[in-house]
């Protein structure tokens, strides 16, 4: 699991580049037109233009336009995976995920990155890249977290900590990715706090 401090900086670049100049020209390329034009009218052809290289100098490097988003966002923004540990679960909790929220609806960052998860799901190289470089990272962390809170009596030690991670994460991705709404730091505090609350009256 990613050690305190660990930030994704994976590359889906292919291992035969050998101009990091050219490369980052084509990344700078594609992140640039992408703000300007949008994700649907990105591509190869504009890239390789604003780049000042040619196509299948791309296409050696990167197979789609995706992985070259993909890239540049890996190359340019770092997203800590390490959990706070203060020896409180929740409160640990609601300050990654309201980090992560954050860091995500960063408007430099947000729009490249619901495009992407927009075209993995009918580009299965991008869906496996996405998570191997970047979310099974994060998720991953967050389960280690769970467990240590499990052996600390602060969760209860049957449940699954992938499912808690999934419970958790997956309300504010919810929100964040198909709603108009706002993941802000209110909306993932009461998501926790629900999480840990549950949903049965109170008998009392």
């Amino acid at each position: 699991m990613p050690p305190e401090g660990y930030a994704v900086r994976m590359s889906p670049r292919r291992p035969e580049r050998r101009s990091e100049e050219a490369a980052n020209a084509v990344i700078k390329a594609a992140m640039d037109l992408c703000q300007e034009v949008g994700y649907r009218k990105l591509s190869i052809e504009g890239i390789a233009a604003r780049a000042g290289v040619g196509k299948n100098t791309i296409y050696r490097w990167w197979p789609s336009k995706a992985l070259v988003l993909l890239d540049g966002l890996l190359s340019t923004w770092k997203m800590d995976a390490s959990f706070p540990d203060t020896g409180d679960f929740v409160a640990d909790i609601k300050t990654q995920m309201a980090a992560a929220s954050r860091i995500l609806g960063d408007p430099d960052v947000f729009p490249h990155y619901r495009a992407l998860i927009g075209e993995a799901q009918h580009d299965p190289d991008l869906h496996r890249a996405l998570w191997d470089s970047f979310i099974g990272h994060l998720a991953g962390a967050a389960a280690e977290r769970i467990k240590t809170a499990q052996r600390e009596g602060q969760v209860r030690p049957d449940a699954d900590p992938v499912l808690v991670t999934e419970l958790l994460y997956g309300a504010a991705y919810y929100r964040r990715l198909l709603t108009p709404r706002t993941a802000d730091t209110e909306h993932i505090n009461a998501i926790v706090d629900l999480a840990f609350t549950g949903l049965a009256p109170s008998s009392g």
